[in-house]
């Protein structure tokens, strides 16, 4: 596979990612560590069709079991920090912080073997940050401290876990992304305690709640994840990074043309500059590969 195809194809989970917000408020009142049993059970039972459809299983016997705790504790980790960052700190700050995951990913990937980061890189990252920042900072509440400076702090070791497994998962190149469908299950399991430990089962409301859920399993906590898996391994690594600022911008116009969300200056300043970001890291990394040695 090509660095540009598998870059094209780790694209696809920014696109699923964008859908995220959509499909969650759909999916309503469902408490969210239930519904990261329920999602996560949809991802991980599609990769298994897949895996056996493609009579893949004998790829996952060879993979030693500190490759599958590794994915576990990414996906799991990550979603543990995010809904507890959530109910701790004002949402705003909290997923202002949580998205700084892009921009790790981006100064981190400079320390993978044969990487190169250069400052369009990291100017177009900052920008596109700000760009992401437009978009989670209007309406915050105001931040009074307490539980709110752990939230924050969970905040950014999500940012952290996310970043760190995007990147990590790049020395595991040669790991089969059908690993990805024990990930989801693993992540699954775990959330069944977690949620009879922290919260009340409430079950989705009619048709429109459980087709939210089955969406979420699908494809934004679902193929998600498998096509982020093959792009972060074999593609560009800082432009998928930078691009990713992209999903909150795309969460936002889908909320607009569903009614869930109003079109603002603000929205046309946050695209610009998005869209500005992502495009100085795509020449960033045009400029590398055109010095690459052949």
């Amino acid at each position: 596979m090509t660095r540009a195809r598998a870059t094209a194809i780790g694209l696809i989970a920014v696109l699923l990612w964008a859908l995220l917000a959509l499909f969650t408020i759909g999916s309503a009142p469902v408490p969210p560590f239930q519904l990261n049993a329920m999602t996560f059970a949809i991802g991980g039972s599609i990769g298994l069709v897949w895996i056996t459809a493609s009579g893949s299983w004998h790829k996952l016997r060879a993979v030693p079991w500190y490759v599958y705790a590794f994915g576990t504790i990414g996906l799991f980790g990550y979603h543990a920090l995010y809904f507890s960052a959530l109910r701790l700190a004002p949402p705003a700050e909290a997923s202002l912080i949580a998205y700084l995951w892009p921009l790790f990913i981006v100064l981190f990937s400079g320390l993978l073997p044969n990487e190169r980061i250069g400052r369009l890189h990291i100017i177009g990252a900052l920008i596109a940050l700000a760009g992401a920042a437009l978009i989670v900072a209007p309406g915050a509440d105001g931040f009074s401290g307490g539980t709110g400076g752990l939230g924050l702090i969970l905040a950014f070791l999500c940012a952290l876990t996310w970043s760190a497994y995007s990147v990590l998962s790049r020395k595991l190149g040669t790991t089969p992304t059908q690993t990805v469908a024990i990930f989801c299950i693993a992540t699954a399991l775990l959330s069944v305690p977690a949620h009879l430990t922290f919260e009340v089962t409430v079950w989705p409301e009619g048709a429109l709640g459980w087709g939210a859920i089955v969406a979420l399993g699908i494809g934004p906590v679902g193929l998600a994840f498998y096509v982020w898996d093959l792009g972060v391994k074999a593609g560009d690594i800082q432009l998928l990074g930078v691009v990713s600022y992209a999903a909150p911008l795309l969460s936002t116009l889908v909320l607009v043309a569903v009614g869930a969300a109003h079109a603002s200056p603000t929205l046309i300043i946050s695209a610009a500059l998005i869209a500005g970001g992502a495009g100085l890291a795509a020449l960033g990394s045009a400029r590398i590969q055109r010095r690459a040695p052949r």
